[in-house]
């Protein structure tokens, strides 16, 4: 395969392009919450500007500290803003640009990946996407060192989206995030009701009540969930706003949620 550069899309609107600035903000963001809890196996977070959805994300950015030389593969998920697509978009690229360096793409399995039907190869719809990039300077701080598997998706349903994640579990040493912002430009109050609502069907595992006006990441969010109520999961909420609580105006709010996938006690896969 390839061995150019996805050069970063929102670097300097999203997050600081400057390496300095960037890694000082993640790092506060990071060291302001307390490593608790069950380290997860996937996670679910938000893919707004740092300003606005940063230190969501980072509520579960941070129970993964102590994996930080564990995890060596990174498969990442996000829903596509700019391409319309059917199916489930992989890049050429050999690595991943972010002003802290370069992530290297895990092209031997994205190419495995070609055997399904729903995977294919589609650079547009990498090129400027956000919803992955943003994530790459938290992992980047996190982990000592990671190869990563970026993957957008486009019309999918839940079991598609499931049998790819399936493939790609892994052990111990692979970690699964999910982007995904939750309700859009709705009133500060309507946000937080319809906000509350998708979070509940998320921890339920239910996968069949989140629509496109709940997650933008509806698609990815689903696949997750469907594979996390086959294998026995549990979903735990670690933080819930939305724009209006973070710095913007609250007549037009975006909501974020961050939420950690453990294994749960008695979990098995039925």
């Amino acid at each position: 395969m390839s061995a150019n550069v996805r050069k970063p899309a929102v670097a300097g609107v999203f997050y600081p392009d400057d390496p300095a600035r960037l890694r000082a903000m993640v790092d506060g963001f990071l060291n302001q919450i307390p490593v608790e809890g069950p380290a997860p196996k996937a996670i679910i977070v938000p893919h707004a500007g740092y300003q606005f959805s940063g230190a969501v994300a980072a509520r579960a950015y941070a129970r993964l500290a102590p994996l930080h030389d564990r995890i060596h593969r990174v498969v990442l998920l996000g829903p596509s803003h700019r391409v319309a697509l059917k199916g489930i978009a992989a890049p050429t690229a050999g690595f991943f640009e972010t002003p802290l360096g370069n992530v290297q793409v895990e092209q031997s399995v994205l190419a495995r990946l070609q055997a399904l039907p729903q995977v294919g190869y589609l650079d547009s719809a990498h090129q400027l996407e956000h919803s992955l990039e943003v994530h790459l300077p938290f992992l980047q701080s996190v982990f000592d060192h990671f190869t990563l598997v970026p993957l957008v998706v486009g019309e999918c349903s839940p079991e598609a989206v499931a049998e790819v994640l399936e493939a790609l579990w892994g052990g111990d040493e692979t970690l699964v995030v999910i982007s995904s912002d939750l309700s859009h430009y709705h009133s500060y109050s309507v946000a937080c009701e319809l906000d509350s609502t998708t979070t509940r069907h998320i921890e339920n595992l239910d996968y069949r009540h989140i629509g496109y006006e709940d997650a933008c990441g509806r698609n990815p969010v689903n696949g997750l969930l469907f594979l996390a109520e086959k294998r026995g999961l549990k979903v735990t909420t670690l933080d819930l706003c939305n724009s209006g609580d973070t710095g913007g105006p609250k007549d037009r709010v975006v909501g974020y949620g961050a939420y950690a996938i453990t294994e749960a006690p008695d979990s098995h896969v039925q």
